[in-house]
């Protein structure tokens, strides 16, 4: 059950009762009503903002609506106490009995818990990632990686048609200087003296390798050949290589996308052409001269004609050019192909995930989008802020292996895939993070993903030791689902299980904001309340979990560690990050 839903339900229950009886008019809108938890716990348990939200459409004072649908709330079996408080919310606190009940919804669902409809199988395309194939993934892009990923793994979670996809950037010069750094690296392996990489090029160790194996494919076809004979030979080579890498890094981050669209294969394919064509029926396109960029002398300012797309007609600043006065496409009408593409496979729904030097594409790329799509389909942009990777305070800039910056492969080599996912989801994606490669793996209260990972561990530490200790207490979840849970009464205990309750409304709020980052503060909370129940069985022996003299209090316990361990398995899951059985 989600308890914030069901009792939405029963708000909107509620103004209907009144409207019905004449008391509140007829038809009001309820899409605006919320039911969520207070933040202060000592209000109550939930807190719904109705009165306030349908007080000007009824003509009614806030306070006076609230003490109507009070009295209609108070009428619930599960409502011992309801009030209102400040301008006009009304706070209910339910019995404990429905609290505990909870816990049965939890342990039946197992690993379903928190699965939501709210999505109702609506396809969405989610693309990250998406770096140029021109070398090894470093931590920038480790950032928008598990952000990406992790929203996929949530928008499933509440019910969508979720593909990840990754657009490869395969066109343009980068790739072309890709191709002739890859030739030097060819011509090492065969044996000649390259010296110093010209400036330029890309020097990593990295391409050695790919160097090597053109040479080992095709020997010494290509040094006396002429640049023109061999650089599409050499740039697709170079690019498959350089994609087959990326793929290895983003599987050992656990990230495995179902989509790879090649930004080449669709502008040969005339897909640029088309996009353009649909906006030029549209008549969204026309040859004109842009206005000199503000705060730049007019004299540095040529004016050239250029095809000019009515992006202001959709939001924009100004109309964008989607073809330079050389003939060639813009950025921008590569990024019109790709998200038409992806809206004629079906995808009205469409987010990508960015850095944040990206952010002046968003609204071109929005505006395009709408403009292509007649409005049928919308593009949501999160844009991720740069990492700051440090070790011990220092910040680490250099690496090895790349020559210019530390890759993603080296920090998952050393600290693990679930540390990274977990400590790039500590901080939303639109603020700035550091990664301290000493503090990540610390095991301390300091470390949110230990602090996470420890609750796992000791939630499985008690359930090893029920096995020893109980022979007769159910091991399994329908049978820790039958034990007599009325004997959960600590106040600790019980605010436990209100916040496991929280879950499925949290898969849905986080769902909906496209915030994968309240997962992580969720399960921290979860956390927390799991630990500080352990740290007072230590100074209570009548608060630990396991009881020697008292089987039936045992299970419960038993039975509310198990549904701890079920939501935090069914989190740490959903972004993608596995939960621990024992700490080492």
């Amino acid at each position: 059950m989600n308890v914030f839903r069901h009792f939405r339900d029963r708000v909107c229950d509620s103004v209907a009762a009144l409207s019905d009886a004449g008391t509140l008019p007829a038809g009001l809108n309820t899409d605006r009503i919320t039911v969520e938890a207070p933040r202060d716990s000592s209000h109550g348990d939930l807190s719904t903002n109705a009165a306030m939200v349908l007080a000007k459409p009824a003509g009614m004072k806030p306070r006076d609506l609230a003490a109507l649908l009070l009295t209609e709330l108070a009428k619930l079996p599960q409502v011992t106490e309801a009030g209102i408080a400040g301008p006009g919310f009304i706070n209910l606190r339910l019995a404990d009995d429905f609290w505990r009940e909870r816990l049965r919804d939890i342990l039946l669902a197992g690993k379903a818990y928190g699965e939501s409809e709210m999505g109702r199988g609506v396809k969405v395309n989610v693309e990250y990632v998406s770096a140029n194939p021109t070398g090894p993934l470093h931590i920038a892009h480790a950032r928008g990686a598990v952000i990406g990923d992790a929203l996929a793994g949530l928008l499933a979670k509440a019910g969508y048609d979720v593909t990840k996809e990754y657009y490869v950037n395969d066109a343009g010069a980068q790739v072309d200087t890709l191709a002739r750094s890859a030739f030097l690296r060819y011509r090492e392996a065969l044996g000649e003296s390259i010296g110093e990489i010209p400036p330029g090029m890309y020097p990593g160790d990295y391409l050695k390798s790919v160097g090597q194996a053109l040479a080992e494919r095709d020997g010494a076809k290509w040094l006396d050949a002429a640049e023109e004979d061999w650089l599409s030979k050499v740039r697709s080579f170079a690019i498959e290589r350089m994609m087959d890498l990326i793929r290895e890094d983003l599987h050992a981050l656990g990230v495995d996308q179902d989509v790879f669209t090649s930004e080449r294969a669709l502008v040969e394919a005339g897909a640029v052409e088309e996009a353009v064509a649909v906006l030029r029926e549209r008549g969204l396109v026309y040859e004109g001269v842009l206005e000199p960029p503000k705060g730049k002398p007019v004299e540095d300012w040529e004016p050239v004609e250029l095809t000019l797309f009515r992006s202001t007609d959709f939001g924009d600043d100004v109309d964008r050019p989607i073809k330079k006065s050389d003939g060639s496409w813009t950025y921008l009408a590569g990024d019109m192909a790709n998200h038409y593409d992806k809206y004629r496979r079906g995808f009205t729904r469409q987010i990508n995930i960015w850095g944040a030097d990206h952010s002046g594409q968003v609204k071109r790329t929005q505006a395009a989008v709408t403009a292509l799509t007649n409005g049928e389909a919308s593009l949501n942009v999160q844009l991720c802020q740069l990492v700051k990777l440090q070790r011990g305070g220092v910040e680490v800039k250099m690496s090895k292996r790349a020559g210019t910056f530390v890759t993603l492969r080296e920090v998952i080599d050393e600290v693990g895939k679930d540390v990274v996912r977990f400590i790039m989801l500590t901080r939303k994606n639109d603020a700035p993070l550091d990664f301290d490669l000493e503090k990540v793996v610390e095991q301390s209260r300091e470390n949110p993903v230990f602090y996470v990972q420890y609750a796992h561990a000791r939630g499985c530490s008690v359930q090893r030791h029920a096995v020893e200790e109980f022979l007769t207490i159910p091991q399994d979840d329908a049978g820790l689902a039958d034990v007599d849970l009325n004997l959960l009464t600590d106040s600790g205990e019980l605010a436990l299980i209100k916040k496991l309750a929280e879950w499925p409304r949290m898969v849905e709020a986080a769902a909906e904001a496209y915030e994968p980052h309240r997962i992580a503060f969720y399960l921290q909370e979860v956390a927390a309340s799991f630990h500080g129940l352990w740290t007072r069985g230590k100074d209570d022996t009548a608060l630990r979990f396991l009881q020697a003299d008292n089987e039936a209090l045992s299970a419960a316990r038993l039975a509310m560690v198990r549904a701890v361990l079920i939501v935090i398995g069914s989190g740490l899951a959903t972004i993608g990050v596995t939960p621990i059985e024992e700490m080492r």
